[in-house]
């Protein structure tokens, strides 16, 4: 019995592109909760066809990220009290956990990009960029989790990042970034210091000053 072909690692690379560019785009905020995304118009804009597009929108349905409800209507889904308490949970459980055990796998080239991160997020919370605040606590937080080699933690706590993204745009562009406490600041002391639990508490005050502006804002995108 013949078995399939083997797919071609040209068509590999371009179907991950596909799902690494609009995987970015959540966790950065660049889509919105509510509205529709259009497979044609994706492949459009990205140049590529409808195929890899329609792939990657099925991953993303499968981490939580949109919800296709039918073949021209995906939507990425609204808020709701219960799972952004799912995904706070979640987020507590796990990211300080992977903060701290990166901490032996920071060197000092790391720590000085970390820094140039931290700088660029002062100006852009003084200046109230929203676009450029998102980008820098994404390159902050995952600078951190990708410095040691466990693909695993790194990748479920990017599934979480993908759900939380575009609400987190939205209330920082509604309710400002002025008034966040940089806990950035206080992990770059934790990992000059060593101090692995003080790392892992700055990351967790980190993630509920950001989520708590969520919840205090409410969970419809235009309230």
């Amino acid at each position: 019995m013949r078995g399939k072909a083997a797919v071609a690692p040209a068509t590999v690379l371009l179907h991950t592109n596909v799902h690494e560019e609009l995987s970015h785009r959540f966790i950065t905020g660049k889509l919105t909760p509510g509205s529709t995304l259009s497979t044609r118009g994706l492949a459009d804009e990205l140049g590529v066809s409808q195929t890899p597009v329609r792939e990657a929108l099925s991953r993303l349905a499968a981490e939580g990220a949109v919800q296709i409800r039918s073949k021209r209507k995906i939507v990425i889904p609204a808020m709701t009290a219960e799972r952004f308490q799912d995904l706070l949970r979640c987020r507590e459980l796990l990211e300080p956990e992977a903060a701290m055990i990166a901490l032996p796998y920071i060197d000092a080239k790391l720590l000085r990009r970390l820094e140039r991160i931290d700088t660029a997020i002062g100006a852009a919370l003084k200046s109230g960029d929203v676009n450029a605040y998102m980008q820098g606590n994404f390159d902050f937080h995952f600078c951190i989790y990708g410095a040691p080699p466990r693909r695993t933690m790194h990748q479920l706590i990017e599934t979480l990042w993908l759900q939380f993204g575009p609400f987190m745009r939205v209330v920082y562009g509604r309710v400002g970034t002025v008034n966040l406490v940089d806990q950035h600041e206080v992990a770059i002391r934790a990992i000059r210091s060593g101090d692995v639990k003080l790392l892992g508490r700055a990351i967790l005050a980190d993630i509920r000053d950001g989520m708590g502006l969520i919840g205090q804002s409410g969970f419809e995108p235009g309230g």
